[in-house]
């Protein structure tokens, strides 16, 4: 009986673990699959809804034409002085006043450039068509340092991350003691130092806004980090480790999607009402609205933030008055050094540690995006020509252009085929016509738009602008922008997939890790792939079997870097490959807006990450059928196959003892969605 018992432990160890990594692999699909699912849904389809736009003066047929198009909310003002209030408080997104003999548009950048790249077009091209002469004026204008108005966004992600890991590792460190009377003040005082942190990178740091904007930004910046971080305590307090999870779904995989940085009201209407009740877009109202409407109309997400903020403490407070934390040690006794027991030292330095690394974190955070993408200028933009015009050369102050010249029209289409160019200037039997390719860049459009016609009216000579893409854009990704929203949970999916193994086994690798990864990027490649193409129509449905390879490829290869990352360094690997391919990869991808946009250290190092070359496979497999994509295919087969065989070496020549679960957890709670149970 003893030997059939002795027999049986080990098959009943065996099957336990197989639960477990069951169990974690379908935790990281779930997760992976509803970032993807809220990411992509929230920002797919930018286009006004119920906008706020004001009107004054008599009913215009041109307002008319415009607002049976668009979703636009209108509200009549008196005059224009009163247009001009609303608009510098924030309020509307724009404005028309219709005149004797000619009308005004008002445009407001800084509530949304976005909407006002869309407002303005449509606009101008219903009053040329009615015959109403118009002149465009704009109010709060956006700076040189911030020309798309990236910057709110921008400084969300530092200080979600850092309320988010504050609460999180102070969790951790405190031994899973979520409720303890004292964790409400370390939070706060944390948040007040992740605040100053921030708007020093930010501000003199990079310079993203003027010096004077710095201190009336500091306390949003405290307020927002406070409220993620002490709600995120209550709810741990409330649930316990399951809040963990809860908070990362709740604030960063629901909450972070319509926080609505390019325009609350191009958000669909469903997710502009979830917005409104979580700390991201409040966050979002708040620091656009200081930084460019001198604080005005600020007191709804003052009120919703501090709500959170009290509803955090007291939630705090009471759990660690009716469940006071046990004591994590016995007694010292007569073992103290100076009258403190060593082991509330110990808790003392973990604690310390564990905010000296979110702080780093944060730090990377604001550092990596902002540098990266505040001021997008394009940069050797690789630009088409045909003949010759006085418009390329007037356009070429304003803009930098890597020219290439062509012998007619259908070399330049077929360049742009291939995905080579980003614009052309075809001059041919006295005519100019600047072509735009949308599918190419979200922003390069309209900025060679906007240069090039400046030069025309400069020079004295007709130019029209004609859009060409080898594939349309999909109904709804009318702005290119879905592989660059995929690209995220595919990231994250691949080293979530890793950690959690790592936790569910207690080991960094194994014997079969290499093939569990593989098969859950086969699984999560799918799932993504179906996601997005079946359920949100984000690209051609032509496109579905080619696409599923590459989504699985790019997490293989994420999950093999942290696999091997992991082996070679322990826990603390998670967080090497979330600085990999999130804080360095991601920002220097390139994304929707194109790679000549980026400042050049990003543009010279992302060629050697995996993030690009797999947002530059997916986004030229979609649109421009493959062209392109052998250089990145080839560094991405790259990466998987060393990585593999690294693995596979380290598993063979390297023995290693269990991780321990807590250390395993720790890091898996130290990235952006990361968290285990």
């Amino acid at each position: 009986m003893a030997s059939r018992s002795t027999s049986a432990s080990p098959a009943a160890s065996e099957r336990r673990t197989v639960m477990k990594v069951l169990i974690a692999l379908g935790l990281v699909l779930v997760a992976q699959a509803l970032f993807a699912l809220c990411l992509v849904s929230a920002q797919q389809l930018l286009v006004p809804r119920d906008m706020p736009f004001g009107v004054s003066g008599a009913p215009s047929p041109v307002v008319a034409a415009v607002a049976s198009k668009a979703g636009l909310s209108l509200t009549s003002y008196p005059n224009q002085s009163a247009v001009t209030s609303a608009a510098n408080r924030g309020e509307i997104y724009g404005a028309y006043l219709t005149g004797g003999s000619s009308d005004t548009l008002v445009v407001v950048p800084s509530k949304s450039f976005f909407a006002q790249t869309e407002l303005e077009p449509a606009f101008l091209d219903a009053a040329h068509k009615l015959g109403r002469p118009v002149t465009v004026q704009s109010i709060a204008p956006l700076t040189a340092d911030d020309p798309v108005g990236a910057v709110p966004s921008l400084l969300l992600l530092p200080l979600l991350i850092g309320g988010y890991l504050a609460a999180v590792l102070v969790f951790k460190a405190a031994h899973g003691v979520a409720a303890a009377p004292w964790r409400a003040a370390i939070l706060i005082g944390y948040a007040l130092v992740g605040a100053l942190l921030t708007d020093l990178i930010a501000g003199p740091g990079l310079g993203a806004y003027p010096n004077s904007r710095f201190w009336p930004l500091l306390p949003c910046f405290w307020l927002v980090t406070s409220a993620v971080a002490l709600a995120s305590a209550a709810v741990q307090a409330v649930v316990g480790r399951m809040g963990t999870l809860l908070v990362a779904v709740l604030f960063i995989v629901v909450g972070g999607p319509p926080a609505g940085g390019l325009g609350t009201y191009l958000l669909p209407v469903y997710w502009r009402n979830i917005g409104v009740v979580l700390p991201p877009q409040n966050a979002i109202t708040l620091i656009n609205h200081v930084l460019y409407f001198g604080g005005n109309d600020i007191s709804t997400p003052l009120v919703v933030l501090l709500l959170y903020v009290a509803a955090g403490v007291a939630v705090i407070g009471w759990y660690g008055r009716i469940r006071p934390a046990r004591a994590t040690a016995p007694a010292d006794g007569p073992g103290r050094a100076g009258g403190v027991p060593p082991a509330r030292r110990r808790a003392v330095i973990a604690m310390v540690t564990a905010l000296g690394v979110c702080a780093v974190m944060q730090c990377l955070f604001a550092t990596t995006y902002m540098d990266a993408e505040h001021a997008p200028k394009a940069s050797n933009l690789p630009f088409g020509v045909v003949g010759s015009s006085p418009v390329l050369t007037a356009a070429q102050k304003s803009i930098s252009l890597q020219v290439t010249s062509y012998p007619n029209e259908a070399a330049v289409k077929s360049a742009i085929d291939q995905a080579h160019l980003f614009g052309a200037l075809v001059s041919s039997g006295g005519s100019t016509t600047l072509i735009v390719v949308p599918s190419m860049s979200d922003l390069a459009p309209l900025d060679l738009a906007v240069r090039f016609e400046d030069a025309a009216k400069a020079t004295g000579q007709k130019l029209a602008v004609q859009p060409y893409a080898p594939v349309p854009l999909a109904a709804k990704d009318p702005f290119g922008l879905v592989q660059a929203l995929m690209l995220v949970p595919l990231l994250i999916g691949g080293y979530m997939s890793s950690t959690l193994l790592m936790t569910a086994t207690g080991r960094a690798a194994g014997r079969w890790r290499a093939a569990q990864l593989l098969g859950f990027a086969v699984v999560g490649g799918l799932l993504v792939d179906v996601v997005v193409c079946y359920w949100l129509r984000g690209f051609p449905s032509h496109k579905f079997w080619i696409v599923w390879p590459i989504c699985s490829l790019i997490i293989a290869v994420v999950a093999f870097v942290a696999a091997v990352l992991q082996k070679l360094l322990g826990p603390i690997g998670t967080l090497v490959t979330v600085v990999v391919m999130i804080l360095l990869g991601n920002p220097s991808s390139g994304g929707a807006s194109g790679v000549p946009y980026l400042p050049a250290f990003w543009r010279d190092l992302g060629p050697y990450l995996p993030p690009r070359n797999g947002y530059i496979l997916l986004h030229h497999t979609i649109y421009f059928s493959g062209h392109g994509t052998s250089q990145a295919l080839t560094n991405l087969l790259i990466y998987l196959v060393a990585a593999g065989a690294v693995l596979a070496v380290l598993d063979w020549r390297r023995p290693e003892p269990a991780v321990p679960v807590d250390a395993t957890e720790a890091a898996a709670m130290a990235v952006p969605i990361g968290a285990t149970p």
